[in-house]
C-alpha cells in the first residue's frame, strides 16, 4: 500500500477511535462512580487491615520483651540488641527501633488482654496508641478516648487536642431536661451530645466584647467550632432570622445534628444563666420547629451557652419546660475544667504578675 494511502487510512482509524470513545453508555458516569467508590473502601479496609496486624504485631513483640525481662530479668541492652538484629533482618521495615519498643513494652503492660487489643486498639493507628500511653494513666480513660477516636475519626492531632481538654470528664455533663421532654431512644444520645463546660481557646477575648462580637469569632472559627461541639453537627447559619407575627426574630447560632435528625439551636450569653434565658430558648424552638422543621427532622433541641450557671437555678427553670433544653458553660481557658471549688485556689494572671514585680 502506498504511504499516502496508509496515512489517509491511520487517520480515518484515529478518527474512529475518538468517535467511539466520545459516545459513552446512559449509565457510564455512575458505573464509573460506583466502581470508584469501591476501590476506595476497598483501600480503606487494606489500610485498616494492614494497621491492625502492624498493632498486634508490636504487642507481640512488647509482651515478648515483657515476659522476658520478668522471668529472665532482660535488661536494657537485651532490648537495644533485639532493635539492631531486628533492623537489620528487616531494614525496609520502620517502628523496629528501640525507642519504639519500649512503647511496645509499656503497650503490652497496658492491655494485657489481647482480645481488647484485636477489638479496639488495634483499629486505631500506632500514633494514637503512642499518644494515649503517653497522656493517660488510666486504662478507663485510654479506652474511653479509643472508642470516640472510632467513633468519630479523630486524627492524632485532634485526639491530643481532646485529651488536652479532658473531652471525657466534659461529654454528657450539661444540665438539660431531656429525660422529660425526649423518647427514651433519644434522650441518652442527646445528653451524650452535649458537654459542659465547651472551651474555645482560640477565641481572643476582650473585657468589652458583645455578644454579637463573640458569634462573629466562633463563625470565624466555624471549623474549631465543630470541632469542639463534636461529631455530628453541621453549621446551618448565624443570626438566623424567624419572623413570628409582626416580629422578627433572629437565632444566634444554628446547626443541624446529623445524627439526632434535628436541628441544633444555640444561644450565647455573655452572662450567667438566667431564668428567662430558658423562657425565650422554648420560643425560639417553637418557632424554628414551626416555621423551618421538615417532617422528617426530629423536634428541635436548645443549648444555652452561659458564662457561669448554677445548678440548682438550671434545674428549676427547665422543670416545666416544654422543649428540649440543655445548658452549659463556655470557657476560654483550660482552667475551666478544673471543678469550680478548685479554680479560685489557683493565682490569677494578675497575682502572678505582682509576685513578680515585688
Amino acid at each position: 500500500m502506498p504511504v499516502a494511502k496508509k496515512r489517509s487510512a491511520s487517520r480515518r482509524s484515529a478518527k474512529a477511535g475518538r468517535g467511539a470513545v466520545s459516545v459513552l453508555p446512559k449509565n457510564y458516569a455512575a458505573v464509573l462512580e460506583a466502581v470508584k467508590a469501591r476501590i476506595r473502601a476497598a483501600q480503606l479496609r487494606a489500610a485498616l487491615a494492614v494497621n491492625s496486624e502492624l498493632v498486634m504485631l508490636y504487642w507481640y513483640i512488647g509482651r515478648e520483651i515483657r515476659e522476658r525481662q520478668d522471668k529472665e530479668g532482660w535488661g536494657s541492652k537485651v532490648v537495644e540488641r533485639l532493635a539492631k538484629d531486628l533492623h537489620r533482618e528487616f531494614p525496609g521495615m520502620g517502628g523496629l527501633s528501640e525507642r519504639n519498643m519500649k512503647y511496645m513494652r509499656a503497650f503490652a503492660e497496658a492491655y494485657r488482654d489481647g482480645s481488647i487489643v484485636q477489638q479496639l486498639v488495634a483499629q486505631i493507628p500506632w500514633g494514637h496508641n503512642v499518644l494515649l500511653l503517653s497522656k493517660l494513666k488510666k486504662p478507663e480513660h485510654r479506652l474511653w478516648y479509643a472508642q470516640a477516636t472510632i467513633a468519630h475519626g479523630w486524627s492524632r492531632a485532634v485526639l491530643d487536642a481532646q485529651i488536652a481538654t479532658h473531652a471525657h470528664r466534659r461529654q454528657g455533663r450539661a444540665i438539660t431536661n431531656f429525660k422529660r421532654t425526649l423518647p427514651a431512644d433519644r434522650s441518652d444520645l442527646a445528653q451524650q451530645t452535649l458537654k459542659d463546660p465547651y472551651t474555645f481557646e482560640f477565641l481572643g477575648i476582650a473585657a468589652d466584647m458583645r455578644e454579637r462580637d463573640l458569634e462573629q469569632a466562633l463563625v470565624d472559627h466555624i471549623q474549631k467550632v465543630l470541632l469542639e461541639l463534636g461529631s455530628g453537627f453541621a453549621f446551618v447559619g448565624r443570626q438566623v432570622p424567624l419572623k413570628v407575627g409582626r416580629k422578627e426574630y433572629k437565632v444566634d447560632l444554628l446547626f443541624y445534628h446529623l445524627k439526632l435528625r434535628c436541628y441544633v439551636v444555640v444561644d450565647l450569653k455573655m452572662e450567667a444563666f438566667e431564668p428567662e434565658h430558658a423562657g425565650k430558648m422554648n420560643f425560639y424552638l417553637t418557632a424554628v420547629d414551626a416555621r423551618m422543621r421538615h417532617p422528617d427532622d426530629k423536634p428541635s433541641i436548645g443549648l444555652l451557652l452561659c458564662k457561669d450557671n448554677d445548678k440548682l437555678v438550671v434545674e428549676y427553670a427547665l422543670r416545666d419546660v416544654a422543649k428540649p433544653i440543655g445548658v452549659a458553660e463556655w470557657r476560654t481557658r483550660l482552667v475551666a475544667t478544673l471543678p469550680k471549688r478548685l479554680r479560685g485556689a489557683l493565682p490569677s494572671v494578675k497575682d502572678i504578675e505582682r509576685e513578680l514585680s515585688e
